[in-house]
């Protein structure tokens, strides 16, 4: 019973109860219908690279769309005591729970943009007690699935126009690491996915071969690529490297000419293990002296980035690439790291507000924020980040958060674009959600039109996005007053 009961209809407990905690000291102060603006945003890319993929969007709004207290979720919180066996909330505030209507405007970067440290992703502004209850859903949403957006977009510009697949569903951290995966992933860029539900739920295109058990399962190599053949005369791709895989090599091409007069086509052979730069050579060449010119290689085995582009340049003739653990648990970065931070709330007027810190990067950014990207006919110039309620100046400056000596003028012929578009108004959905296809090809777009230098993996160009100047003075203004008040 306790998947059943992981995956049901309400998944408005799907949070810290440290959220519930907060919530109940906003009711019980009389803060709780404030309004509030909240940002979600991230301080450092991920893999070391010069951008980031924003996606998890669609399921972030599905879960806002289904923001309810159910009578089991007001019964289970009832339930908690405190430390001295009270009841950890009152009753009055449990039924405020369950009258409790989703009202907050949401705006939001749409999925399969190229997104940058700073940057609000998604801004929350409504009751605080709202904003601040969705931040944990909100986080586990999107961190996840923009980092294996990020990663499966770095391994497909490795590939370079080669065929991707996700193979990664028996490594991923559970049953939703597998789906959001797989879905991220083909935000990313791969091509289809071994994960049979998530095609199914997401219309992702599937894709697979056979495992070591089967070639196992019969006395020969031989009765084995034969036997699946036969099954699958159009869609055939023989494991190889059971035993040899040059002789295995050898024995699915003698299958294959035995089985063509059946009309049977080799779509190809599969390379699991051993130096695959050498073996993907001798297949190659075995292949083709058979004529077999057409008939792919699959290479799978603990492949990222990294290694495609290392086999690439030694020459390996791979055409199709699996890929499994290091995609779909991020396997060198295993969390993005993004954070929701409060940034203004209202007292009669707005008051931003800021979080501090001894680390620059992790002092927070003040005011009501959109992003504004600059660009031209060849490719994308640099990004601002603004406060809406503040008028710009004619000519704009931006700022590094990090850096306040690195400043960038913006060229006065520039085109721009506001990446923050509204999701939320007052609880009910404007955007219309655009089906996965689409954002798959938006993500290559919005990569193309990034300088190669901030495309490449090793040691990239760092993109010009920063604050609006005035926006940085204010800021460090506020971070002056507030050190001054805490001594």
């Amino acid at each position: 019973m306790a998947l059943q009961q992981t995956y049901r209809t309400s998944l408005t407990l799907l949070t810290d109860l440290y959220q519930l905690t907060m919530a109940y000291g906003y009711w019980k102060q009389g803060m709780a219908e404030r309004e509030a603006v909240f940002h979600l945003y991230f301080r450092k890319h991920p893999f070391g690279g010069g951008y980031t993929v924003a996606a998890g969007l669609e399921q972030a709004v599905e879960y806002l769309q289904a923001l309810k207290f159910t009578e089991d979720d007001l019964a289970y919180l009832s339930s908690l005591k405190g430390s001295q066996g009270q009841p950890l909330f009152e009753q009055e505030f449990i039924d405020y729970l369950g009258q409790m209507e989703f009202s907050c405007d949401v705006d939001a970067i749409p999925e399969g943009t190229v997104v940058f440290p700073s940057e609000p992703l998604v801004r929350v502004k409504g009751p605080l007690l709202q904003a601040q209850l969705i931040e944990t859903p909100l986080l586990t949403i999107i961190n996840f699935q923009t980092l294996i957006a990020t990663k499966a977009a770095r391994i497909k510009q490795a590939a370079k126009g080669d065929t991707v697949i996700e193979f990664g569903m028996r490594r991923a951290q559970g049953i939703d690491g597998s789906l959001s995966a797989a879905r991220a992933a083909y935000i990313g860029g791969v091509d289809a996915t071994s994960n049979l539900l998530a095609g199914q739920l997401f219309n992702i295109p599937v894709k697979g071969t056979h495992a070591h058990s089967w070639v196992q399962a019969f006395d020969t190599e031989e009765e084995a690529f034969e036997a699946y053949g036969d099954a699958f005369p159009k869609d055939s791709v023989f494991l190889v490297d059971t035993y040899d895989t040059v002789e295995g090599v050898k024995k699915a091409i003698a299958v294959a000419r035995k089985l063509q007069p059946k009309g049977f086509v080799f779509g190809g052979i599969r390379l699991d293990s051993g130096d695959l730069t050498y073996l993907s050579k001798e297949a190659r060449k075995l292949l083709d002296e058979a004529g077999f010119h057409d008939t792919s290689i699959v290479a799978s085995n603990d492949l990222d980035e990294r290694l495609i582009t290392h086999l690439k340049q030694e020459g390996a003739k791979i055409n199709v690439w699996g890929i499994g653990t290091k995609m779909v648990t991020a396997y060198d970065q295993p969390a993005l790291g993004g954070v929701y931070k409060l940034a203004a709330i209202k007292n009669g007027k707005w008051e931003y507000k800021i979080k501090l810190s001894e680390q620059l990067a992790k002092t927070s950014n003040p005011g009501i924020l959109q992003v504004r990207r600059y660009y031209n006919q060849e490719r994308y110039l640099a990004d601002m980040i603004y406060n809406e309620q503040e008028q710009l100046p004619e000519h704009p400056q931006i700022v590094d958060p990090l850096d306040s000596t690195r400043r960038r003028n913006v060229e006065e012929d520039a085109k721009y674009k506001d990446l923050l578009v509204p999701i939320f108004r007052q609880g009910s959905l404007v955007y219309t959600l655009p089906d996965l296809q689409s954002i798959k090809k938006h993500t290559s777009e919005e990569i193309a039109q990034l300088h190669e230098s901030i495309r490449r993996h090793l040691n990239p160009h760092s993109y010009p996005a920063g604050l609006e100047s005035s926006l940085h003075h204010y800021k460090m203004d506020l971070i002056l007053k507030l050190r001054e008040t805490a001594q």
